[in-house]
């Protein structure tokens, strides 16, 4: 089976992720390390560590983007504006930034969309581009009187208005609790990825985050028409595209571990 797409499309759909709540110094920097040696579209980071990073990636072709509102979108609105605004003026020209969730399920249309709007003005002043996150492990029943899809769809004609350059599953931290007590997720699913990719016009991208964790999953997510990929297991990914790659050059049959979307964590 002839590789697809090139080793430089998938690596550059990978926002490498850096997020984890017990992230040291040292993590960063060797996060960012693997990201400049893999050379991945970007590290997706913290506020705090926006500008270490920037430094880190300097000449690499690495962005650095930067989270807002992150985990939850629980911040008001001024605060996601000006930590946009710190993060911007740190270097980052990414933003991957929450809804807040819990208005959207109330049916609070107008404040989500001048949440969103405050965000992707500010970014847009910096000439950076901005990333919606919607959690959609928190709207499997949909909600404000809409099914599960008909919600989605609607979040996503309204970050188009409000300017959002990409529209994204999930933070990789959107835990449910689950009948026996314990809390889990799914991230990104191909039914999600599908429906966001046709709800949005084509100036609007799709991000998957969450539950992609091998090669046959980015695959899927690039045949889906997802364009960007939050990922902690890059390094995986890509050395199995170039073992790939370098089976097929030997003459060897190529096959897929029969991996694919939402099967683990972020």
């Amino acid at each position: 089976m002839t590789m697809k797409y090139t080793y430089e499309e998938l690596a550059k759909m990978i926002d490498h992720s850096l997020l984890h709540p017990t992230m040291t110094d040292a993590d960063l920097e060797e996060g960012c390390r693997v990201a400049a040696q893999y050379g991945v579209a970007s590290v997706c980071i913290k506020p705090y560590a926006a500008r270490r990073a920037v430094e880190l990636l300097r000449g690499t072709g690495v962005k650095v983007g930067c989270v807002i509102g992150f985990p939850h979108g629980n911040s008001c609105t001024e605060s996601k504006r000006y930590e946009t605004e710190l993060a911007c003026r740190d270097g980052a020209v990414e933003i991957d930034m929450v809804i807040n969730i819990g208005k959207a399920l109330g049916g609070d249309w107008d404040y989500v969309e001048r949440d969103v709007k405050a965000v992707c003005d500010e970014a847009h002043k910096h000439s950076a581009q901005v990333k919606v996150i919607f959690e959609n492990d928190y709207l499997t029943k949909g909600g404000a009187g809409l099914g599960s899809d008909d919600f989605k769809r609607k979040l996503c004609q309204l970050c188009e208005r409000a300017g959002a350059d990409w529209v994204k599953t999930s933070t990789g931290y959107g835990f449910v609790k689950q009948a026996d007590g314990s809390y889990n997720y799914k991230g990104a699913t191909e039914h999600d990825l599908a429906l966001m990719r046709a709800s949005c016009s084509p100036k609007v991208q799709v991000k998957a985050a969450g539950g992609v964790r091998d090669l046959d999953g980015l695959i899927k997510v690039r045949d889906l028409g997802g364009t960007r990929c939050g990922a902690t297991a890059t390094a995986a990914m890509l050395d199995e595209y170039r073992r790939r790659e370098a089976a097929e050059k030997a003459g060897q049959q190529v096959a897929g571990q029969g991996g694919g979307i939402g099967a683990g964590g972020y």
